[in-house]
This record gives C-alpha cells, structure tokens and sequence, in this order.
C-alpha cells in the first residue's frame, strides 16, 4: 500500500508542478499497481517496510531530501519512442522505484520498419539480450505487433546537481537539472579497436559544452581523412548538411578536442562502440536533449565496468558490464571492494553476486540475500 500510495502522491506533485508529461506516467502506474492490489488483495495484508529516504552523496554536493523522493520515469527511461509512433504500446512487468536506478523490465511493440538491430538501439540493451530475453532465433525477423520483453534497468553511475554524465562500459547518457535525473539516453561510442596508428577510445575526462549547431557541416578531422587515405578511400574534409551528415540533423561541440555530442544517419549503431570517439545518439532522442541542454553545461565522461547500489528499501544491487576498454584491473575484484566498502558482506546472496560478475549482462541486478 505504501508504494502505491507513494506513486499517487508523486503524481499529485508533478500534476500541482504541471508537468503533465510526468503525472500522467505516475497516474497510469498508480492504476496499474491498484488493479495488480486488486487481483492479490492478500499483498493488502504483507507487513510494510519502513521507507527511509537516503541522501546520495554527489561529487558536487548532497541532494536536498524530502517526504516523497524524487524518481525518474521508471516506464520511459531511456524515453526510446520516436515521435512518429507515440501509439507504441508499452506493457510494465516489473517496476522498481529508487533515486539509485533507472529503466525497466518491460516489453516492447514491434512497429513497422524495425528490426531486432533498430529495436535494441532504442531500448538501449544488445541484440543478444533481446535474443535471449524472447527465446528467439538468430535470424529471427520480426512481425509488427509483435511483443519483445526486454530489461534496461541499470545503476545511476554519478549524480550532478547540473550537467551530463557518460559511462562509457554502460553506453548511456545520464542529463541532470536541478539535481534530477531528467534524461537516460543510450550512445554509441568510440570503437574499442586499436592499432599503432589509430586509437578511437572516446576519453575521459570533464567537459563543457561550448556550442550548438542544427544542420552541422562535418569537418572531416585529420586522423580520419588519414585514415580514409590507408584505406583506399576518397579523402573528403568537409559534409555539407544533409542525409550523407554522418552528425545527422544537431550536433553539440564540447571542450575535450574532436569530441562531439551528434545524431545521427546510423540509428542502429545506437548501444555499441562504433564511432571514431564521439558520442552518437539516436536522432529522436537526439532532438530532445538538443532543445534542453544549454552551453555551459558541465559534463563529465567516465569508464565505470562495475556499479553498486543500495535502494531506499535496503535492496543491493550489482550491475556489471565487459571490460571493452580494458581499463579494469579486474572485474571481480571491484565487486568484491564496492561490496566491502559499502559493508555488505552480510546482506548480499554470493550465488547472485558471482553470476553477475561472471555473465557481464550489463543489467542493474538484485543481489539481496
């Protein structure tokens, strides 16, 4: 009862606040959880736990606490639907709420043009989880209508009051205001792949966004039409706007040199490392992060394989992805310190944590004993 009663006093809040988009999210989860009440009346019954709200501690100050916690969308994040199909249907299987994570176990519905590449590009989850989560077939094609389960649900790496954050082992885009997680956008990012001559990592390091252009001309950067050169191809220096842009229709310029944050003409290379070190996203969500994000803003890019949260209601979560960077000094390892820094040696499953750390999924899981 206290979650449900919860999620309908955070409608209300948005709804005073008019945000619209949000309280009609809340709304429709306070229906779906009274209607799952109703079919179970005996989970009327369960003893409640206390919800204490626990303070996360950021890199640049502490979140300001307060009766009901501030979540994001647990059904929208990342928010994959293109704007052309607002009609998809979404079906909520298991919904978490906590500032600690973001997505959801949910399934999809199939619309026309997709494929299963197009498909997990949006969701922001690989085309091997999708394989998986549906018992489907390699070469399996797609029907439209068709639902596909999936789960994106992953641990909020670093909290900003303001600013942007990109995990590169976790593909995803974090955008903060007013110390709220406001946008989870999966990217692509800088190819893993290196050679003596060419490293297409995207860096680390922090940032600021120093300006913004709709319709970019690309300047071809040196290394790639060098690049372009070893490999037989037509050296080109610049892209006039257009459908051949590989920045697609905007693009941001941050401060870390050659380092941009673009659209772009290859929707489904979303969720992989395939860019020469820019940050690609998909051009739906792409167009809504431009309008939102300001010059100035403050960023930072780190290289985060393994990520650890408590929840308000005392569940651990482990989430761990590959090493594609090999920056790690061992995966495993930093599990077992965040587990022992956070002192929770006595309340985690070992089972669980080992198979996480073993399978690399990539998906916020609950290692609770």
């Amino acid at each position: 009862m206290k979650s449900l009663e919860a999620t309908f006093a955070k409608a209300e809040l948005y709804y005073q606040s008019n945000d619209d988009a949000n309280s009609e999210e809340y709304y429709r989860l306070t229906i779906q959880k009274a209607r799952i009440l109703a079919d179970h009346p005996e989970q009327l019954l369960q003893p409640q736990l206390t919800n204490t709200t626990q303070t996360d501690s950021l890199k640049s100050g502490s979140l300001p606490t307060s009766a009901i916690p501030t979540l994001s969308k647990p059904a929208s994040q990342p928010e994959w639907t293109d704007p052309a199909n607002k009609k998809e249907a979404r079906t909520v299987e298991e919904e978490i709420l906590s500032e600690k994570l973001v997505g959801t176990a949910s399934a999809y519905t199939v619309v026309s043009g997709d494929t299963l590449r197009l498909v997990a590009a949006k969701l922001g989850v690989s085309r091997q989880h999708l394989f998986r989560m549906n018992k489907l077939d390699a070469k399996a094609t797609l029907k439209i209508g068709q639902k596909l389960k999936y789960n994106n649900r992953k641990i909020i790496p670093l909290r900003l009051r303001e600013g942007i954050v990109v995990n590169i082992p976790d593909r995803t885009l974090y955008y903060f205001q007013q110390g709220k997680l406001v946008r989870s956008i999966p990217v692509a990012l800088g190819t893993a792949t290196k050679n003596e001559k060419y490293i297409w990592q995207t860096p680390t390091g922090k940032f600021k966004v120093t300006s913004k252009q709709e319709d970019p001309t690309w300047f071809v950067p040196p290394s790639i039409q060098a690049e372009m050169e070893d490999e037989g191809k037509e050296v080109i220096t610049s892209v006039p706007p257009g459908p051949d842009n590989p920045l697609g229709k905007y693009a941001i310029k941050t401060s870390i040199p050659g380092i941009l944050i673009h659209s772009t003409i290859k929707p489904w290379s979303i969720y992989s490392f395939a860019s020469h070190g820019c940050i690609r996203v998909y051009p739906a969500h792409m167009e809504e992060f431009f309008k939102e994000v300001k010059i100035n803003t403050a960023g930072e890019i780190i290289y985060q394989p393994v990520k650890l949260a408590v929840t308000e209601e005392g569940r651990v979560f482990l989430e761990v992805h590959q090493d594609v960077y090999g920056k790690s000094s061992g995966l495993a390892a930093e599990a077992k310190r965040l587990v022992e820094k956070n002192q929770l040696v006595d309340r985690i499953d070992w089972k669980k944590f080992e198979a996480v750390v073993k399978q690399k999924l990539g998906i916020a899981e609950d290692i609770t004993m």
